[in-house]
């Protein structure tokens, strides 16, 4: 790859070009971070020889500190080198519905939203907010964000499905306890490589006045965009643009997503038709429990994965929930669901 960066030629066909330095900087990440590892784990190792000849305790318990979080990378960098489906390297979508329940439903959906928002910010990817349709009187009734780095899709894939909170409700005067749940789905952009068929005549476009807090910066004309594929009722909305043209190119580019997803869970239904833990692939049903009161406990349903820190998972430590789930997700394990509810 280094010589055919080295070509002049190269830049003739600048999609290609980019598509070769993308794919370049990718592999000679993903090398440099193992021969990190590799360098840290030696230096460790011989500090603690180090330490254990001079008896100081101290430089040995800094050291295997520094192998337990080492420890950690290595297992991360494992899960990501099973990310080599189709789209797992491209950007994502990620859409947030609130369930039934009002407020109380709106808010949770508005946490979860923040959630990925600030797990995304901590693996360095960039967010945008595409469209948000607030509640009524909080939270949001829904939200999509495009995330943008390499293997963002590869990662978010398994948060698909409904998420259930179990909390005292500062909504209620009573305080009395209540469970709200909320849906995530998670969809890849589709690049040029990836060729996905529309029929204009399938769908629907309608135009509408973007929300937001209103003020003298108010868009007051319909340039948010809605589209409707009539055959299988997808339907995406882009509202980011102050522009109706720049919003239905987005919202394309979105439909064109959710359409390369179906067909993505049809081959994987196809191909798992007989295991056990896909005969209800389309299931999106409860995939992860967040109990605040009367106990604090997260649990992933799928995988058994716990965390006794629910503060911390909402504010986007969800890694150690990722790659159970990826890990299981190749292993073709059995759902945990039905026999933890």
């Amino acid at each position: 790859m280094n010589n055919k960066a080295e070509d002049p030629n190269l830049w003739n066909d600048a999609s290609e070009a980019q598509k070769l330095m993308r794919e370049r900087q990718q592999l000679d990440d993903s090398i440099n971070g193992v021969r990190a590892l590799d360098q840290q784990l030696n230096d460790n190792v011989e500090l603690i020889a180090m330490g254990e000849d001079e008896g100081d305790d101290s430089i040995v318990k800094e050291a295997e500190e520094a192998l337990k979080t080492l420890r950690t990378e290595a297992n991360r960098r494992q899960v990501e080198a099973m990310l080599s489906g189709e789209a797992d390297s491209n950007d994502t979508y990620v859409e947030v519905h609130s369930g039934a329940g009002g407020t109380e439903s709106q808010d949770w959906a508005n946490i979860l939203l923040r959630m990925y928002t600030r797990w995304a910010e901590r693996q360095g990817y960039k967010v945008e907010l595409l469209e948000v349709h607030d509640g009524e009187e909080a939270g949001i009734k829904s939200a999509t964000i495009l995330v943008k780095g390499h293997n963002a899709f590869g990662w978010l894939k398994t948060e698909s499905g409904v998420h259930r909170l179990v909390r005292i409700s500062p909504y209620d005067s009573a305080a009395r306890r209540h469970t709200s749940f909320s849906s995530i789905w998670v969809y890849p952009v589709v690049d040029d490589s990836i060729n996905i068929e529309i029929n204009e005549s399938d769908c629907r476009i309608d135009t509408y006045r973007s929300s937001g807090a209103g003020g003298q910066h108010v868009n007051t004309t319909d340039s948010a965009v809605r589209i409707t594929h009539i055959p299988s009722g997808i339907v995406v909305a882009c509202q980011q643009e102050r522009s109706q043209h720049k919003n239905r190119a987005k919202a394309w580019d979105m439909l064109r997503a959710r359409m390369y997803e179906a067909e993505l869970m049809k081959r994987e239904a196809a191909a798992n038709a007989e295991a056990a833990s896909k005969s209800d692939i389309g299931w999106g049903h409860q995939i992860r429990s967040y109990v605040l009161q009367p106990y604090q406990l997260v649990k992933d349903l799928r995988t058994g994965v716990e965390s006794t820190a629910p503060s911390d998972v909402l504010d986007g430590e969800l890694n150690e929930f990722m790659e159970a789930a990826l890990a299981h997700r190749i292993s073709g394990k059995p759902d945990l669901g039905a026999e933890a509810e």
